[in-house]
């Protein structure tokens, strides 16, 4: 029987070209996709495709489309070899960190890509973008998937979907994943890196889970943050837990009024989960005074993670936790692939 691959397409740059009536940019139809690239005969397999209707701007993303793509690759998964899923930029890293930790017992590719010019453009990125990802999520060996993983493909370079962050929105270079290293590169040749692509060694059947829990805020420190700014964030109308993205290696400002106010979060049960504002390095409380007075006060390290796979891994265990003791000791385990412990 011959080998399927599932294009997925949300939204975004990738699947637009210009209307020749109006000259505005407006989603293609998937159904002809062999016509608009005919690069994809080439390929011994075929490609099939979904399309969101309507397409979804990657601004106006939400959990709700997180647990439908998830939804969508458990129902099609024993179909087809692998995923890709075209994504606009701005959100596609919240994305991938979100669909690592809802999909389970994975064993197949799932690749975002996008473009940040129209496939239809001369002198778009989207085609090699869209095709490379197509032989990534295609490619196995000894009939075992190379990359069964969730993971961002831009230009040259693929990296795990929960340490990815765009960092630039003009280049063709887009993402960075200053944390982990590439999973693999391409060139001439696509080069693996095997010793860092995460191969399943859970035990049973895949499934994706289908809840998230939005209850979270996400609070940048910065000089001259005031006490009503931040008490009006702690003490918001159903918060359960807050990303608390400080500067370096986790440290943050001792004044009295600021770390009363921590700790008088965490007293009545608030989670506050503690990332760095930088693109590169790690949360270590235990490294200058400012940080372990956080840590004193029962904030929690985020290791290296991302903010983007803090925010979606928060938001996964508030939803499939039994108490907020198992969310914390989650927190501070690597689940997939997230944190370098």
């Amino acid at each position: 029987m011959r080998q399927k691959l599932l294009i997925i397409y949300t939204g975004g740059t990738i699947g637009m070209v210009k209307d020749t009536t109006t000259n505005y940019l407006v989603p293609f139809d998937f159904d002809n996709i062999y016509q608009r690239v005919p690069e994809l005969n080439k390929f011994d397999f075929l490609v099939e495709s979904t399309s969101f209707s309507p397409a979804v701007d990657s601004t106006m993303m939400r959990p709700e489309i997180w647990i439908q793509l998830a939804s969508i690759i458990e129902e099609k998964y024993h179909e087809y070899e692998g995923f890709v899923v075209l994504h606009g930029t701005d959100t596609m890293a919240y994305t991938a960190s979100a669909l690592s930790f809802l999909l389970h017992n994975l064993n197949k590719p799932v690749i975002l890509t996008g473009s940040q010019l129209p496939l239809g453009a001369i002198r778009t990125d989207g085609k090699e973008n869209l095709l490379t990802a197509i032989e990534i999520a295609s490619a196995q060996k000894n009939g075992r998937a190379m990359v069964p993983e969730v993971a961002i493909y831009f230009q040259d370079k693929l990296f795990r979907g929960n340490r990815t962050t765009k960092y630039n929105a003009e280049h063709f270079h887009p993402f960075r994943s200053d944390n982990y290293p590439a999973l693999a590169e391409v060139g001439v040749h696509i080069k693996y890196n095997y010793p860092y692509i995460r191969y399943a060694t859970e035990e049973g059947q895949f499934y994706a889970s289908k809840k998230m829990n939005t209850s979270i805020a996400l609070i940048k420190i910065f000089p001259g943050i005031t006490p009503w700014v931040l008490n009006a964030l702690l003490q918001a109308e159903g918060i359960k837990a807050v990303i608390l993205e400080t500067y370096g290696s986790g440290n943050a400002p001792t004044h009295k009024w600021f770390l009363d106010a921590l700790e008088n979060a965490v007293r009545k049960g608030l989670i506050i989960l503690n990332v760095t504002q930088c693109l590169a390095g790690s949360v270590e409380m235990w490294r200058y005074e400012t940080g372990m007075h956080l840590s004193g006060l029962g904030v929690i390290s985020g290791h290296d993670m991302t903010t983007e796979s803090a925010v979606t891994k928060m938001m996964y265990l508030l939803a499939n936790s039994n108490s907020p003791e198992e969310v914390k000791k989650n927190l501070n385990k690597n689940l997939k692939g997230e944190i370098t412990l």
